[in-house]
């Protein structure tokens, strides 16, 4: 059964995980304070501040008590989908401002150019926000690749270490889970996506990196696609 759709992991696989946390990250956390404060009554916004006072379990919080929760969260990498709205919000400020670009891995701006040539689906599935990864592409220093995505996923669509949210992206996409080729650099991702039946490739751009029994590339360059 030929691979029919390519399923890809963002930080680590198609950026460069530096560019998340020393760019997008910081930028988020900076500008955190003044824009909550500036769009408090903004319903997504005033959304994402009750989301974080009932993940926190701090119902009376503060105004400054949410940001300092958030920033919090930022430095440990939370997964949280308040969180994760938040900062695509932000960064879509950035982006217009022209403070930065996306950076995506020139391997993958050539890869994912083939994949499209070769009629094959290509999606992205990333604990940033859908809004967030579309960002990321429109905006990268490759140009806009926006048109070479199906589709993406995010937090809303299940936990990336669980094998459910691999179902339901199956689902989703209505393709037999051996028709889905996922490529993550982070041996737990992998691990449930193989336990949702996908096909798997670790992608190994560090040399520090844990590694296991999945096949490796080190760039998409390598990627062989068989039957």
């Amino acid at each position: 059964m030929g691979i029919r759709a390519i399923v890809v992991d963002t930080a680590g696989t198609t950026t460069d995980l530096n560019f998340i946390k020393d760019i997008l990250f910081s930028y988020s956390a900076k500008a955190l304070p003044d824009f909550i404060k500036e769009n408090q009554n903004n319903v997504l916004v005033d959304n994402c501040i009750s989301d974080v006072k009932d993940i926190a379990l701090e119902p009376e919080a503060s105004l400054d008590r949410v940001v300092e929760i958030l920033q919090q969260w930022i430095d440990e990498d939370r997964k949280a989908t308040p969180l994760k709205t938040l900062q695509g919000l932000i960064w879509k400020q950035g982006y217009d401002k022209g403070e930065f670009k996306g950076h995506i891995f020139p391997d993958f701006i050539d890869a994912i150019k083939q994949f499209k040539a070769e009629n094959l689906r290509v999606y992205s599935f990333s604990s940033a926000s859908v809004d967030a990864q579309k960002l990321l592409f429109s905006h990268s220093d490759g140009g806009d690749l926006t048109e070479y995505f199906n589709g993406h996923f995010d937090t809303r669509t299940g936990h990336k270490l669980f094998k459910q949210a691999y179902s339901n992206i199956i689902n989703t996409i209505s393709l037999k889970p051996k028709q889905v080729l996922f490529i993550s650099d982070l041996l737990e991702e992998l691990k449930a996506a193989e336990q949702a039946g996908l096909r798997t490739v670790q992608m190994v751009r560090d040399t520090t990196q844990r590694t296991g029994e999945y096949p490796q590339i080190t760039s998409f360059s390598e990627l062989k696609l068989q039957d």
